[in-house]
């Protein structure tokens, strides 16, 4: 069968030469505008894909090599003028938008409720076990007052129970956490997605029981039986962000020309609109605290709380997102579509790998070295503004509230708070994919608002306490957690995925998250020693750092095909990084390290890159027909390796209009042409 379909040697020319549609080669003539136009003996526009449209690729072939969402007339949009670019971009976002606007109208218009619906079904669901999350990790900096005012002698005075264990329910919340992002992230590119999003529910329900039903003979009994239950349920917690992540960006994959356009438009929308189910979980479970605490505390939310109301109220908080948990494993066992788990084998098939892929994670850290410093090293910075304030929310609250205040009055200012960080993260999630701001930009934008907010904190904090600017800051407070989540808190968690190949994406993303999560337990640590104002001026240059490192090492990935990169990928294992010259190269997707040190962008070249995406597509052709032959009853079929309908059609046609025109032209009898396929080439 023949290996180059499309690409054989005709005449003595080489084979990109006679059927590549933008190769550079002798025959060819570029116009002013840098695009190739072939000449030579076989110039049938019906036929040479190169004469069929004025980029010179074949109608058939351009979703895939000029897809119209990254290219104009045949030039990737990085490589227009700039103010071409920029007019270009704002253009493709605002028709896009209005695209979308319709298509949802029509959805109403056919069923009001199917908008909702289609937004549940996929940003919901598949963001719920970071909502049962959000929901349970955040209440444990909400309980703590009220832990203090119905137990004082063991969370307040100490006079009962050792404040090492009290201070250790935070640090084995996040031991656990950390555990399980490092063991499920490398589970779920062992085993699968679908092995670590069930454990994951199942280890989360487990510790939501433990916290319903913990006790103790003593009050320090139940301390320390409280402080185990949350590090086994961190376990679960940790493993869901490097399954929610990968799954996420995963969740559409295939090879249709709509299933790619999705992955370069909306791939950071769709990560973030299931991360920032995040923010719901927090949000509800500031609700619930509120309304359980009314309910079992005489109808009031004022002090005095007794001990039964608080039990109540703590108790049937968890186990009201147990209740959930166990409905999410079900879901996840029994109904989810595991497309991520397809890509992931036909990932590990291309490069015939069984098991763990311990020589990509061991390139990683090479070749990728600089980006596991910018994902790392950025998420552990982030952590350490994102936690420094959310487990410790109520110190913060108290200096807002002249005079002090009560339980109940630090939860409805916390409300406020979560209503403030649920818009930073709707807008992150709607404006993170336009080519002109993008994941990297918003993450420097982020670090640089906190870094000039946390500065005016702590700089002035005598004079922000006074009754006359109090509500100034208030404004720096709430404005941070904006920027926290229209920033670093949003990107950190999509970048950490999308940077990285397949076969090791969950893995590194765990190792990343990790690192933050190290950085949660930095103030953790740090500000049971230090004062308030001492706490925003440390944080400042933590945010100032984390501007630097993405500057450095995050390269902004918004708009690339995760099929290019994986492509790029397959070079870079294979030992051949040099002979790849796509777009993943373009200096626009690369990090200042990569580019200043590293000079990779030296290798983009379009016109090469073509030349050798057409040879690859005519073997991959070659391979699917023989795949074909080849399958048996009950084969697995993976989309996600194979090419699209538009590609295998223009191959096949050119393949019958070869076999035509050697008919007509008598270059071979019907016995050569047999032959030269037993010897899987044709030789001229």
């Amino acid at each position: 069968m023949p290996s180059n379909y499309g690409l054989s040697e005709v005449d003595g020319k080489s084979k990109q030469n006679a059927f590549a549609s933008s190769s550079s080669t002798p025959s060819t003539e570029v116009n002013s505008d840098e695009h190739p136009q072939p000449a030579g003996k076989f110039d049938d526009p019906a036929w040479n894909p190169a004469l069929s449209t004025p980029s010179g690729v074949h109608p058939l072939l351009v979703d895939e090599l000029l897809p119209s969402d990254n290219y104009v007339d045949g030039i990737y949009w990085a490589d227009l003028p700039a103010g071409q670019r920029t007019r270009w971009a704002f253009n493709q976002a605002n028709t896009e938008s209005l695209r979308e606007l319709k298509h949802v109208g029509k959805m109403f218009k056919k069923d009001p409720l199917s908008p909702i619906n289609a937004y549940f079904s996929r940003y919901v669901v598949g963001g719920f076990g970071l909502f049962t999350e959000g929901s349970t990790l955040f209440s444990i900096g909400n309980l703590t007052p009220l832990f203090a005012v119905a137990w004082p002698q063991c969370w307040s005075t100490h006079q009962t129970c050792d404040i090492r264990w009290v201070h250790s329910i935070e640090y084995l919340e996040i031991a656990g956490i950390i555990v399980g992002q490092v063991l499920v992230g490398f589970e779920g590119d062992w085993v699968g997605r679908k092995f670590g999003l069930v454990q994951d529910a199942l280890i989360m329900f487990l510790g939501l029981v433990m916290l319903t039903a913990s006790w103790g003979t003593t009050l320090e009994g139940w301390v320390i039986c409280y402080a185990w239950c949350l590090f086994i349920y961190g376990i679960g917690v940790g493993g869901e962000y490097p399954m929610t992540s990968t799954s996420s960006l995963e969740a559409k994959t295939g090879v249709s020309a709509e299933i790619m356009s999705d992955d370069r438009l909306h791939r950071g929308r769709n990560v973030a609109l299931a991360f920032l189910m995040q923010g719901w979980g927090t949000l509800f479970n500031q609700v619930i605290l509120i309304v359980l605490l009314i309910v079992f505390n005489g109808g009031r939310g004022n002090p005095p709380y007794s001990v039964k109301a608080t039990q109540w109220t703590f108790r049937l908080q968890f186990g009201i997102v147990a209740f959930m948990t166990l409905w999410l494993a079900y879901h996840r066992y029994y109904h989810g579509n595991y497309v991520a788990d397809r890509k992931l084998r036909a990932d590990k098939k291309k490069k015939s790998v069984t098991g763990y892929d311990i020589k990509s994670l061991k390139l990683a850290f090479s070749h990728f070295g600089g980006r596991m410093i910018g994902t790392a090293g950025g998420w552990f910075l982030a952590d350490v503004l994102f936690y420094g304030s959310k487990l410790f929310q109520s110190s913060f609250i108290k200096v807002l509230i002249p005079g002090g205040g009560t339980v109940m009055t630090g939860w409805l200012y916390n409300l406020i708070n979560i209503g403030v960080s649920m818009v930073g993260y709707y807008i992150a999630a709607l404006t993170m994919d336009h080519k002109l701001w993008g994941r990297k930009r918003m993450q420097c934008f982020g670090f640089f608002m906190l870094f000039l907010l946390f500065a005016i904190a702590g700089f002035d904090y005598e004079k922000l306490l006074t009754p006359s600017h109090i509500h100034g800051f208030q404004a720096i407070y709430y404005l941070s957690s904006f920027f926290t989540q229209f920033g670093p808190n949003s990107t950190t968690f999509l970048l950490a995925a999308e940077v990285y190949p397949t076969s090791i994406r969950s893995t590194c993303h765990g190792l990343s998250a990790a690192a933050g999560k190290f950085g949660a337990m930095l103030p953790a640590i740090l500000y049971a020693y230090i004062d308030t104002k001492t706490k925003f001026l440390v944080v400042t240059w933590f945010a100032l750092a984390g501007l630097l490192l993405t500057v450095v090492f995050i390269p902004d990935t918004t708009g690339l095909d995760l099929r290019e990169q994986e492509r790029y990928w397959q070079f870079v294992r294979a030992g051949k990084a040099e002979e790849y010259h796509g777009i993943a190269v373009h200096k626009r997707h690369l990090s200042l390290w990569e580019t200043a040190i590293l000079k990779r962008h030296l290798a983009y070249d379009p016109i090469k890159d073509r030349a050798a995406k057409l040879e690859e597509l005519s073997e991959a052709y070659a391979r699917e027909l023989q795949a074909k032959l080849n399958e048996l009853p009950g084969d697995e079929i993976i989309e996600e390796d194979g090419l699209s309908p538009e590609v295998s059609q223009y191959f096949k046609e050119l393949e019958d209009r070869k076999r035509s025109l050697f008919k007509e032209k008598d270059i071979y009898s019907a016995e050569d042409i047999r032959e030269s396929e037993n010897r899987e080439e044709f030789t001229p």
